[in-house]
């Protein structure tokens, strides 16, 4: 339940000012048919972090405890500085929306939209670290519903009303936390191998 727990709450706040959320308000303004874009935003998060989840199961059947310790512990404080940094939405990185309909389009720009993200790289190191994939998968896709869903319904409403830049420092601080406690693991293990 762990590995839900804190899945479901680092992709949440992690997707909080992300790209994403910019591309479910670009489909929300173009399509105005919400469930179909929160469906084709659903099914690409499944896609995308089952397999991110899947690699991150596969990293840690290779690696020792200690190198999968510092991995992930490199992994979450790069996600930490990673996070400080807004997001925008690049013209060149979305797919042409208007041949579409609402849940292809969604599908199709999610899936690319995540692909080398911050959250797809937090789901392999969250994967790595917990041995736990089907709860990890579920909790990131939540995570990342939570924090999608609402732009899909309330458009920019909420989000122009959102301390973005206070709760980027927040999910910059439980990355940084998480990374901190992997390091300490990391050398532990160390230190009762060698």
């Amino acid at each position: 339940m762990e590995a839900f727990l804190v899945s479901t709450g680092v992709v949440t706040l992690a997707e909080i000012g992300d790209k994403t959320q910019l591309l479910a308000l670009l489909l929300a303004a173009r399509f105005r048919r919400p469930w179909p874009i929160i469906w084709g935003i659903l099914v690409a998060t499944i896609v995308n972090h089952a397999l991110a989840g899947a690699v991150g199961q596969l990293i840690s059947e290779i690696l020792s405890d200690t190198w999968l310790y510092g991995l992930v512990a490199a992994s979450f404080l790069a996600v930490a500085a990673w996070t400080l940094v807004p997001d925008k939405l690049d013209d060149d990185n979305t797919p042409p929306i208007s041949r579409y309909g609402a849940f292809m389009a969604a599908l199709v720009a999610f899936f690319i939209a995540e692909m080398g993200d911050k959250t797809q790289i937090a789901t392999v190191v969250l994967a790595a670290q917990f041995d736990a994939y089907l709860w990890v998968v579920l909790g990131t896709t939540l995570g990342m519903m939570l924090a999608n869903v609402p732009v899909v319904f309330l458009g920019n409403l909420a989000a122009a009303r959102l301390p973005l830049a206070l709760i980027r420092v927040i999910t910059a601080l439980l990355f940084l936390g998480l990374g901190l406690y992997a390091a300490w693991l990391a050398w532990t293990q160390m230190v009762a191998v060698g």
